[in-house]
């Protein structure tokens, strides 16, 4: 089930038992390293499985152990999943969970906590995409908007123009910044918190996701 709660119609909040339960241990701060990769990876897929209910599909044909019949596929050609660095590397096993054949692309950005601006530092990707691409882009948090903005822009210059957002927390600050950038990217989220915090942090968030997860808090 998804709902749209924010007041811009491109924010989807996925609001199913399980994703409010793993969600909770995520937040829980004396949940250990393992155990916080386990449940990004699980939110990862079931909201990742929500975005996937509004992808085409087209008609096969099929033959069971009784007979031929028809049966739906993905209609998709091509599905990149664009985890950004370092923390939307957590998020990949189970985002490829729901889409096996899709494409990796790497992007390399981190947040000047001075400027609280986007750096970026790796991008390897060829000057074209085929138009028809599917880019998922991956980041844990939605937090000022600037790495999810900047990530999108480095995908549309290459003619991409299909794209949708997953996190897994997201603040009002960074779903109104994206939307003004971005009007036409739907955005998929657990939640969307109250606020950002001086620093730049989703409160009441879950801290840094690429600390804890990696364990470098």
């Amino acid at each position: 089930m998804v709902t749209t709660e924010t007041g811009i119609s491109q924010v989807h909040v996925c609001d199913h038992p399980l994703i409010k339960q793993a969600l909770a241990e995520l937040r829980q701060k004396d949940t250990p390293p393992a155990t916080f990769r386990d449940r990004i990876n699980e939110l990862a897929r079931y909201i990742s499985y929500e975005a996937a209910a509004r992808l085409p599909t087209r008609q096969i044909e099929v033959e069971t152990p009784l007979q031929r019949t028809t049966g739906e596929v993905i209609a998709e050609k091509q599905i990149i999943l664009a985890p950004i660095l370092r923390a939307g590397l957590a998020m990949v096993e189970g985002a490829v969970a729901t889409f096996p054949h899709a494409q990796m692309r790497h992007i390399g950005l981190y947040r000047d906590e001075r400027t609280l601006q986007p750096v970026e530092y790796y991008v390897k990707l060829p000057d074209r995409l085929p138009p028809e691409t599917l880019v998922i882009v991956l980041d844990p948090m939605l937090a000022t908007g600037g790495s999810a903005a900047a990530t999108l822009d480095i995908f549309k210059r290459r003619g991409v123009t299909r794209l949708q957002f997953l996190c897994l927390i997201a603040s009002p600050e960074g779903v109104r910044y994206v939307g003004e950038q971005h009007p036409d990217v739907p955005i998929y989220t657990a939640a969307v918190d109250s606020h950002l915090n001086e620093r730049g942090y989703i409160v009441p968030g879950l801290g840094d996701a690429g600390d804890r997860c990696f364990g470098t808090v």
